[in-house]
This record gives C-alpha cells, sequence and structure tokens, in this order.
C-alpha cells in the first residue's frame, strides 16, 4: 500500500502530512484531517502546531463523532460542489483513537475507494501508536486542558481505553479525566488468558499516583515472569509494604480469564466492586474479601474461581462512583447504577463508561468531583471452534 510505505517512512511527528500527501496525489483529495479524541471522551481534536488555534468538535453532535461514536464511517456529500467528506475511524485493536477525515471529488469515491480509505484509517492508528514512544503531537492533541502531574503519570501507565478480541471486549473511563488521583485499570491478553487488574486508589496527587505505579508495575513485573495470579498479588503486597512499611495500602481487583472455557479466577483485595449483567439481571459479585495490598508484611493471597459464560457483562466500578453526592447530598445508590447498567445495555463496551460517567455527572450536577470515578466494562463473548485464537 502506497500510503503504508509513506507512513514508514514519515517521521514520527509527520505522519498527518504523509497522509495527506498521499491521498492528494493517488485519490484527488481536497482535503485531510486528523482528529484525536480527548482524555474524556466527550470532544476531538485537529492534530497541528501548538499552540492549537482549531475550534475542537464535539463527539455528540457532529458528523465526525457519529463515526467515532459508532466506529463505522460516516459520508456526507455534498451536491453543491459535488464533493464527498468521509469520516472514518482510527483504532488500534478496539482502542479508539480519533477519526480520519478526507475530502474528495463524489466521481473518486466508490466502493472500493471506501474499502481502502478504511484499511488507510486503521494502518495510520498504529502508526500513530509506535509513533508516540517519539512524539508528542498526538498526546497533546488528546487534551482538551492541561492535565495535573499525577494525572500524567496515571494515565501513563494505562493500556487503552478499549480493547476487543474474537473471545471478549473492554472498554474503560477515569473522571475526571485531567485531575485524577489513583484509580488504574491494566489489562494484557495472551494466547490463552486475559488479565485484568482493578485499582481503587488511596490518597491524592502525586503521593497518590506513586503508591499506583509501584503497585501496577510490581504486577506487571510478576505477571511478566510467569507467576500465578496469588504470588502476584503477594509480590506487589511485598514492593508496598516494603516502601511503605502499612503506612499506605492499595485496594484492588486481579482477575485472569480462561479464553477458551471461561473460567476465571479472582482475588479481592479491598477491591473495586464488580457487577454482573447476565439475562438482563443486574447484581453484585459477592467475593471473598482479603486484605489490601501493603497492609501487612507476607499476606499470603488466594484465588477464588468462578464462571464467565458467553453474553455476561462484568462492570467494575470504584468508590468514587458510590461515594458522589447530589448537591441535596443523596448519594449515588446501587439502585441508580443499576438503572445506568440497564440503560446502556445496548452499547458496546467502549461507550458504556464514558455513559455511566455521564449519568454520575448528572447526579452530582455543578459540584466538583472529591474523588476519582472509575468504570471499566467487559462484555464476554467466549471462544468456539471457528473463533480459535492464532
Amino acid at each position: 500500500m502506497v500510503v503504508e510505505r509513506a507512513l514508514r517512512r514519515a517521521a514520527p511527528h509527520a505522519l498527518l502530512e504523509a497522509v495527506q500527501d498521499t491521498l492528494t496525489a493517488h485519490y484527488a483529495a481536497d482535503a485531510v484531517d486528523l482528529l484525536m479524541a480527548d482524555y474524556a471522551m466527550t470532544i476531538l481534536q485537529p492534530v497541528s502546531a501548538l499552540p492549537y488555534t482549531a475550534e475542537p468538535i464535539p463527539v455528540h453532535t457532529s458528523a465526525p463523532g457519529r463515526a467515532f461514536g459508532a466506529q463505522e464511517p460516516y459520508v456526507e456529500t455534498d451536491s453543491r460542489t459535488d464533493l464527498v467528506t468521509a469520516h472514518l475511524p482510527v483504532s488500534v485493536r478496539g482502542d479508539r483513537i480519533g477519526i480520519l477525515t478526507v475530502r474528495l471529488p463524489a466521481d473518486f469515491y466508490d466502493r472500493d475507494t471506501a474499502r481502502e480509505l478504511e484499511d488507510i484509517a486503521e494502518v495510520l492508528g498504529h502508526a500513530i501508536v509506535v509513533a508516540e514512544r517519539d512524539t508528542d503531537v498526538y498526546l497533546q492533541a488528546r487534551r482538551a486542558d492541561r492535565l495535573t502531574l499525577a494525572a500524567e503519570m496515571q494515565w501513563q501507565l494505562l493500556p487503552g481505553r478499549s480493547c476487543s478480541r474474537p473471545e471478549y471486549e473492554l472498554g474503560a473511563q477515569l473522571e475526571p479525566a485531567y485531575a485524577i488521583h489513583g484509580d488504574n485499570f491494566d489489562w494484557s491478553t495472551s494466547a490463552h488468558h486475559l488479565t485484568l487488574t482493578v485499582t481503587n486508589g488511596m490518597g491524592e496527587g502525586i503521593e497518590a499516583a506513586l503508591l499506583t505505579n509501584l503497585a501496577i508495575n510490581a504486577l506487571r513485573n510478576a505477571r511478566r515472569a510467569g507467576l500465578s495470579l496469588s504470588d502476584q498479588a503477594c509480590l506487589a503486597d511485598q514492593a508496598i509494604y516494603g516502601q511503605y512499611q502499612g503506612a499506605v495500602h492499595l485496594s484492588v481487583l486481579l482477575l485472569q480469564f480462561d479464553l477458551a472455557t471461561g473460567e476465571t479466577e479472582i482475588i479481592d483485595a479491598g477491591s473495586p466492586r464488580m457487577w454482573r449483567l447476565r439475562h438482563g439481571k443486574a447484581e453484585p459479585m459477592e467475593l471473598e474479601a482479603q486484605l489490601p495490598l501493603g497492609m501487612f508484611e507476607d499476606t499470603i493471597y488466594t484465588v477464588q474461581r468462578f464462571q464467565v459464560e458467553p453474553g455476561d457483562r462484568l462492570l467494575f466500578v470504584s468508590d468514587g462512583v458510590y461515594d458522589v453526592a447530589s448537591p441535596a447530598g443523596e448519594r449515588y445508590s446501587e439502585r441508580a447504577l443499576v438503572r445506568a447498567m440497564a440503560n446502556t445495555r445496548l452499547l458496546p463496551p467502549s461507550q458504556v463508561p464514558r455513559a455511566v460517567l455521564q449519568e454520575l455527572s448528572g447526579h452530582r450536577g455543578p459540584i466538583d468531583a472529591e474523588d476519582d470515578a472509575m468504570v471499566v466494562c467487559l462484555d464476554w463473548h467466549g471462544r468456539t471452534e471457528s473463533r480459535l485464537s492464532p
């Protein structure tokens, strides 16, 4: 593919220019723009040199936002100019990054061209992920406001905001996006397992971010060494206790899913709460509570097992969801969360966290959030013989 070769040769900060030149030369494109989704997933911002002068585009009331939300191309036709504008999702394995907008003559736009432009948007997404190691251009375009230092540290830990494979779909979001404290999520997949970590942070600011960074990296270190789930928890527990001597601790939920069978190991270490939506019924999952990480020296953790079934939806929420109060002082209740799960049951997991957090924001009103609110959504599809992983 011509565009793919151009992207490989382009400087990390110049991917958009490479796409613009190629699409202009080979597709007679009149205009090519790249829009990045901000951390709160509410606006799309054009990639350009700092300082940014272009107005951000709202996700919920715009043509590019329509393509972003549905993760499907959205095409506008202008009969006066005989031009077609195609808005194409830019994503990587289910992680929604932004939108590639291409305007070209209607005579040049047919079914084959549409498919080729979709492929170009996908290739561009992968190129951006690689380029972000060497440039800040795309990360800067994701920011509607300046991040606090603690939020910067937390966002750098995250694997993404959504992920999909044939066996499952994942979506997650932190709020407030630009001043988060210690909540975090992490995931990793292999040929046989999905490991998911959901962390409910303690403290505020830099101290909370440092604690979470230590815990997540200790868990990753143990996981990458091939240790069992219980040993991962023990190693992270020792790392936190060794650093803080029990002065602080971290609540975490560790899960490991067998992709072939749906059998799941779980450790509830003072964790965020987990809900299951099965056959339209939402219910909290009662787990065997164990000590948070770092509370005491040499804590032993044991796994609990349960089974996920195709069609199950799991929702994980932090204390920042349950503890939010309305202006009248009314707490966001389990009943409200069940209602939110029912209202979002038809949305894909990538959109569920944002929808739940918007409802939470409506409940809170104009009051600023006092704590992180984190929502992680997992849809389990399971594996069939025709859906085997490589």
